[in-house]
């Protein structure tokens, strides 16, 4: 049994993460707040007080799993680069100082990410020189700085999961939810752009092979296996919470464009309140995203634990049972 140290565990994927590690090892879990305390115990996790801003001396642990991150659709390059980058260089040095022998970084597909199509991409992609998308800039510079900071005693990695769905999602069904309750949803092109997408018990395996797997200094791009198009893919997800998506669509070269205006007035002007649409909001529907994995099946002896179709009929039995 590890003594394992995570950070976001009352979120979507670092709790599903505590869950499932609770069960055999000792999960000590990063806390802000009694709330979060009640969530991580929730889980079988163990809450510290702390937080990223100050991590202070951690207790003795053997590996670091770090899942939190600031991922609001809008905020300041200060806000994201504190919590991404600063937050995650100040916990990289408090866990090598408590004895952790390996630290586990939860990244994402959008370190590679400019706003262009990723067309079938591994890991020998190289990092944009530069991109306007906050979120994709600093957790770009903070992938980074955890691969710089490998070595013979302290193995660090980076899992690339992308498009996170299924049971216990509080971001991207919630979301959309609240889209189309307000009229706000559109396709963009129809939703024809393909994407990978990960399914959280697929997630939550390869964190567990991680612990003892994967070669340091290295990242792993985590799918499901499958490729959709939007336009296949989100209605089947968005059904399974009970909501049907309109079919009203806006071409993509005139989204793009607006976005990107819009971003510039809100930052002109000043104002802190989130922009009606986003670059990264907008690429995310526009853009094709599409990985391959075969790093993480071959170094972490990584293969998708649940199917999409499964995934897709258990959660709409969930959805069934409840209503």
């Amino acid at each position: 049994m590890a003594t394992i140290f995570l950070t976001g565990g009352s979120g979507f994927i670092g709790g599903a993460i505590a869950e499932r590690l609770s069960r055999e090892h000792r999960v000590i879990g990063l806390s802000r707040s009694e709330r979060s305390d009640r969530s991580l115990e929730a889980r079988g996790a163990e809450p510290c007080r702390g937080d990223l801003g100050d991590p202070g001396t951690l207790p003795e642990h053997d590996v670091t799993v770090h899942c939190a991150a600031y991922v609001e659709p809008w905020g300041s390059r200060e806000d994201f680069w504190e919590a991404n980058v600063e937050g995650t260089t100040r916990l990289l040095a408090a866990a090598s100082r408590a004895g952790a022998r390996r630290f586990v970084h939860m990244s994402t597909e959008a370190v590679l990410w400019y706003g262009q199509d990723l067309v079938d991409v591994d890991e020998t992609h190289p990092y944009p020189e530069r991109t306007p998308i906050l979120y994709s800039e600093t957790k770009a510079e903070a992938e980074r700085r955890v691969l710089a900071a490998n070595t013979e005693a302290f193995t660090t990695l980076a899992l690339r999961p992308r498009f996170v769905w299924g049971p216990g999602d509080t971001t991207l069904v919630p979301s959309v939810k609240e889209m189309v309750e307000k009229g706000a949803f559109t396709w963009i092109d129809g939703g024809q752009a393909e994407t990978s997408t990960t399914h959280i018990a697929n997630l939550v395996h390869a964190t567990e092979l991680a612990l003892e797997r994967g070669e340091g200094g290295r990242a792993y791009f985590v799918t499901d296996g499958e490729n959709h198009r939007f336009a296949d893919f989100l209605p089947r997800l968005m059904a399974t919470a009970g909501v049907t998506l309109p079919s009203r669509s806006v071409p993509g070269w005139l989204v793009g464009p607006l976005a990107a205006a819009i971003e510039s007035t809100w930052r002109i002007l000043g104002l802190s309140s989130e922009p009606p649409l986003t670059r990264h909001a907008a690429g995310l529907l526009r853009c094709t995203c599409t990985l391959r994995d075969e790093r993480a099946r071959n170094e972490l002896g990584y293969t998708p634990v649940v199917a999409v179709d499964e995934a897709l009929e258990q959660l709409g039995a969930k959805e069934g049972a409840r209503s």
